[in-house]
């Protein structure tokens, strides 16, 4: 039964599909055809005008008429019930009555909102009516001719196929319309879900930053402090005096670590860069202080003058100097020597750190942080970084960044790395 009701809307495969109107306009249809072409006959019946009785004649327009209030809901049980109809007009009526007005309506409701397949029913049902019906009615004592049986056939013939041509175009508009505003929606939800996506992958991207961020200054913080309070306890018992400055150290430290993470905090609260005004960006001018905090077991070894550079290149190459000696503080082992040596050029800042230290390490801290997010800050400059151990023995960090202009930043694809975080 389902595709006896009307159809507005579209299936996947592009086919309209049920989706019914209201009655109210089909009833008084209806209604006013009960009225036009079934009731006068009533009428005549009733006061018996020519001596008629015509229950034939009100029986076929009843059964022609009536079903004419399916047409939107039901419009192949209104075709059939009008078929119904046109076989009693065939059987009960040797002249043509006003009821046949319905035919067109039918056609074209069938036309209009059932699917091309079942809609040719209407349309061989009509072709075989326009021919039946004249011929029916042709007769000798009539005064018709052949010539004007078959300008009666033709005449319901256009009566069938006008209709059905017009429903069909209006149907075919209605799926057009309805196509394109299916694919208009379908492009918003692509942009939708497009834009969620980079929202989801910026998201990510922060995340990962702040990631990197955290790990840099609290892996490098707590290892200087826990090396120094080490050193310390075994100072504190030959050279007391040089306590208080081991003490300094591991305090200035730790004020150095709850800066930059403030720093941090200030940027996720405020949602941009405003909350950098907590503190500068180290960058390359602060990494004298970090190996100076780092006591006698690291040596500074500079070479050229450093060139201008943008905020991003310097705080690469400090985060690597930075991820390298926390490495070296936590593997290499208590007597372990390191080496960070800065070569500076008009193109690009080589920083390498090299030790002697016995120790492995890892790649990360268990969180994809570590050398895997000194690759990925390198590998944002355009730069490549270099990590594993020496043949002389120990292990060593070689990062070259290219110098960009303030504010540039190049994505490349970020080279693999070996064993050690």
């Amino acid at each position: 039964m389902s595709m006896l009701r009307r159809a507005t809307t579209l299936t996947p495969d592009g086919e309209l599909t049920d989706h019914p109107r209201g009655w109210i306009g089909d009833l008084a249809l209806t209604g006013f055809l009960l009225l036009t072409t079934v009731f006068p006959y009533f009428l005549v019946l009733t006061y018996g005008y020519w001596g008629f009785s015509g229950w034939g004649q009100i029986l076929v327009g009843l059964t022609m008429v009536t079903p004419l209030a399916l047409r939107s809901h039901f419009p192949m049980l209104m075709l059939g019930l009008v078929s119904v109809g046109g076989v009693f007009h065939l059987l009960l009526s040797d002249t043509p009555l006003p009821c046949l007005i319905v035919i067109p309506l039918v056609v074209y409701s069938v036309a209009r909102w059932v699917d091309a397949r079942e809609s040719r029913i209407a349309l061989v049902i009509g072709g075989a009516a326009s021919a039946l019906g004249p011929m029916s009615w042709y007769k000798a004592d009539t005064g018709w001719d052949v010539n004007v049986a078959v300008l009666a056939v033709l005449v319901c013939l256009g009566m069938v196929l006008t209709p059905y041509v017009v429903g069909r175009r209006l149907r075919e508009s209605e799926r057009a319309k309805l196509q394109q505003a299916n694919a208009e929606a379908e492009r918003i939800q692509n942009l939708l879900a497009e834009r969620d996506q980079r929202a989801r992958m910026a998201e990510i991207s922060a995340r990962q930053q702040i990631a990197r961020e955290l790990h840099d200054i609290v892996a490098h913080s707590v290892s200087v402090m826990v090396v120094q309070a080490e050193g310390g306890r075994a100072m504190a018992a030959k050279k007391p005096e040089k306590a208080a400055e081991v003490l300094d150290t591991i305090a200035s430290t730790g004020r150095e670590a709850l800066t930059e993470m403030r720093r941090i905090v200030g940027v996720l609260r405020s949602g941009s860069d405003e909350g950098e005004a907590y503190a500068p960006m180290p960058g390359m001018g602060d990494i004298p202080e970090m190996v100076q905090r780092m006591g006698d077991r690291v040596e500074l070894r500079v070479e050229g003058t450093p060139p201008p550079c943008g905020a991003a290149t310097q705080l690469t190459v400090y985060r690597v100097v930075q991820e390298a000696l926390t490495n070296f503080l936590k593997h290499a082992g208590p007597q372990a020597r390191a080496l960070v040596t800065l070569r500076y050029s008009g193109e690009s800042i080589i920083a390498e750190v090299v030790d002697d230290g016995i120790g492995q390490g890892s790649a990360s801290d268990g969180m994809g942080n570590g050398l895997k997010g000194m690759a990925e800050r390198v590998g944002a400059m355009g730069g490549v970084l270099e990590v594993g151990p020496r043949s002389a023995g120990g292990f060593g960090v070689r990062a070259l960044v290219p110098v960009l202009p303030t504010g540039s930043i190049r994505t490349q694809p970020q080279p693999g790395m070996p064993a050690r975080g």
